[in-house]
C-alpha cells in the first residue's frame, strides 16, 4: 500500500492543531492503515506543534541545560521544584506543563539559573556554593558571543522552519564533513545533499538533523547562508575546497574531506547516521545538474521558489526522491 499525506486538525491539551499526517491507503478497499512508526511520527508532529506554539524546550535542549551545569536529572528537578522524576521524563519526551516550561527556559539561561540556585533550600551549604561557582563560570563563558554562529543559524525558536530542532551549527558542520568524505561535491550538489539529509530525517524521525533553515532558490533548496558556512569550514581546515576555472571566467568549488579531519559520529544517533548513508548512496553518482532537476520535483521547492521563501519541514512528508 502506498503512503499518503493529508492535512488534519487534531486536538492536544484542549487545543486544535492543523498538521500533516501520513497513512497507508488500500486502493482496493479505500481503507486507511498506520504502523507503529507512522503513529509515532504523526504524534510527534502534533506534540512539536504544541511545543512550537508555546516555545517549550525540546527534550534535547532540556538535557543540554542539565549537562552544562553538570547535574543529575533528579538534582535539576529538585532545584526547580519539580517532582523527583519529572526532569528525567521531560528529557525522554514527556511534554511539561506551561508553568514548568517557563522554569525550564529560565534554567537554560545561566544568569536566571543563578538566582534559582540561590533560592534553593539545601542542607549542605558547600554543595550550593560549589554549584553557584560553576553557574557563574557558565555566565562568563556564554557572554563571549560567537558572532559567526549567530550569523549562520541565529537563535530561532523551534518551528516548522527549523524542523522542530534548535539550530545546531556543530551538527551542520559535521554533515558537510560526512558528505565531503563520502561524496566530494561541488557546492550546488552539497546543498542538495544537506537538504535531503535534513528533510529525510524529519520524515523518518519527526525532527530535522541540524535545525537549519532551507531557502527555495532557482537552483533548488539551499541552507541559509551556505556560502559563508563553506568558506569558514575551508578557512578553519575542516574541509578542503578545490577550485576549477570555467570558460566564463567563474570557477567551480568542490568540497572535499580532509584525511586529518574525520567525521565526528558522536553527535548523531545510529538512525541519523543511517539516513546520512542513505542520502550519500542514493546520490553518489548524480551530477550537480541532475540533482538540481531532482530537487525541482519536490513540492516544498515548487511551492516556495517563486518568492524565495524558506521551506517548512512538513513538506518532508511529501519527499519524492527518497
Amino acid at each position: 500500500m502506498a503512503i499518503h499525506t493529508e492535512v488534519q486538525t487534531l486536538n492536544f491539551r484542549k487545543e486544535e492543531f492543523t498538521v500533516k499526517q501520513r497513512f497507508y491507503l488500500c486502493e482496493d478497499s479505500g481503507e486507511r492503515f498506520t504502523s507503529t512508526p507512522l503513529d509515532e511520527l504523526n504524534l510527534s508532529l502534533v506534540y512539536n506543534s504544541y511545543r512550537a506554539k508555546h516555545h517549550i524546550p525540546s527534550p534535547e535542549e532540556i538535557k543540554e541545560t542539565r549537562e552544562k551545569y553538570g547535574l543529575s536529572a533528579a538534582k535539576m528537578g529538585e532545584i526547580l521544584g519539580f517532582g523527583s522524576n519529572s526532569y528525567g521524563l521531560y528529557e525522554r519526551g514527556e511534554i511539561p506543563s506551561l508553568a514548568n516550561s517557563k522554569l525550564l527556559k529560565l534554567a537554560s539561561d545561566p544568569e536566571s539559573f543563578y538566582s534559582l540556585v540561590k533560592d534553593w533550600e539545601v542542607e549542605n551549604a558547600k554543595t550550593k556554593a560549589k554549584l553557584l561557582d560553576k553557574v557563574n563560570a557558565r555566565i562568563e563563558e556564554e557572554s563571549k558571543t560567537d558572532f559567526l554562529e549567530f550569523y549562520l543559524i541565529g537563535n530561532s525558536y523551534l518551528s516548522k522552519l527549523t524542523g522542530y530542532r534548535k539550530p545546531n551549527l556543530e551538527r551542520l558542520k559535521e554533515m558537510v564533513v560526512f558528505f565531503a568524505h563520502k561524496v566530494p561535491s561541488y557546492k550546488t550538489k552539497m546543498n542538495k545533499l544537506l537538504f535531503y539529509a535534513d528533510f529525510l530525517c524529519f520524515r523518518e524521525l519527526g525532527l530535522s538533523m541540524s535545525g537549519v533553515r532551507y531557502k527555495a532558490i532557482p537552483y533548488g533548496p539551499v541552507p541559509d547562508k551556505f556560502q559563508t558556512l563553506f568558506e569558514n569550514l575551508s578557512e578553519t581546515e575542516v574541509i578542503d575546497i578545490f577550485y576549477t576555472p570555467l570558460d566564463t571566467g567563474n570557477r567551480k568549488e568542490k568540497l572535499v574531506g580532509r584525511e586529518d579531519r574525520p567525521f565526528n559520529s558522536t553527535l548523531f544517533s545510529k538512525s541519523e547516521i543511517s539516513l546520512l548513508e542513505k542520502v550519500a548512496n542514493t546520490f553518489m553518482n548524480t551530477t550537480p545538474s541532475e540533482i538540481v532537476e531532482i530537487s525541482h520535483k519536490e513540492v516544498g521547492w515548487i511551492e516556495n521558489e517563486a518568492v524565495r521563501n524558506f521551506i517548512p519541514y512538513d513538506y518532508a512528508l511529501e519527499l519524492k526522491a527518497l
